[in-house]
């Protein structure tokens, strides 16, 4: 008998990681203190029409800004990828990923289907900013090899190469194709075909069209 351990038959694991806007959760948050602050003031001291029109228009409200700014996130589990946009959450196994490519936008291809990723937005500005300290960093200044106008904050071209030389979404989609081909690489024969589910996030949807339909009934009636 030969005693050399049995090689174990198993997909690789990763830990979890998160993927999320700063920007688009900061700035919901400010529109949600601004939603309740005009529509709890115009219930408090509206007359008429004017209450009910703001507490359905709260009700549309909410969700929506939720929807957009707090809920979309990209999650990279231990096998499986799940990306929740603002009215649908899609989650493959990482070998059903069939593309994830970054151009005006993140794109997920898996089932045949293809998914706008809401939680990682493209910035162009950045991307460009990220490309310039890019060149700077590997000495390929093109354009940039003329002498920058000296500021009160010293040598801009300086400053350039101290942020980072990628974009945030370019960053996040390269990591997320890492973890793709090495958990292709390293799957089990017998995994099975991976399994897209795709589900609508009805808790919020309803109370949207709720409020959408309450507000046209307002409006209506008054």
């Amino acid at each position: 008998m030969s005693d050399t351990p049995a090689r174990e038959n198993t997909a690789p694991t990763f830990h979890d990681k998160v993927y999320r806007s700063g920007g688009g959760i900061a700035g919901g948050i400010l529109l949600l203190i601004l939603l309740f602050w005009l529509c709890i003031d115009a219930m408090v001291r509206g007359s008429g029409s004017a209450p009910g029109l703001a507490a359905s228009i709260m009700v549309l409200g909410i969700p929506l800004i939720v929807a957009f700014t707090l809920w979309p996130q990209v999650r990279a589990g231990a096998d499986r990828l799940l990306v929740r946009n603002p009215f649908r959450t899609i989650e493959t196994r990482w070998d059903g990923v069939e593309s994830l490519t970054a151009a005006l936008s993140v794109e997920l291809r898996a089932g045949g289907h293809k998914f706008i990723v809401w939680a990682l937005p493209v910035s162009l500005r950045q991307r460009k900013r990220a490309n310039r300290r890019a060149m700077i960093a590997t000495g390929d200044r093109g354009t940039l090899s003329r002498t920058p106008r000296p500021s009160m904050f010293g040598n801009s071209a300086a400053l350039d190469n101290d942020g980072p030389t990628q974009a945030v979404a370019d960053k996040a989609v390269a990591e997320l194709n890492e973890r793709v081909e090495k958990y292709r690489r390293q799957l089990p024969a017998d995994a099975g075909a991976p399994e897209l589910k795709v589900t609508w996030t009805w808790w919020l949807i309803a109370p949207m069209v709720a409020g959408a339909l309450a507000a046209i009934v307002i409006l209506a009636v008054g």
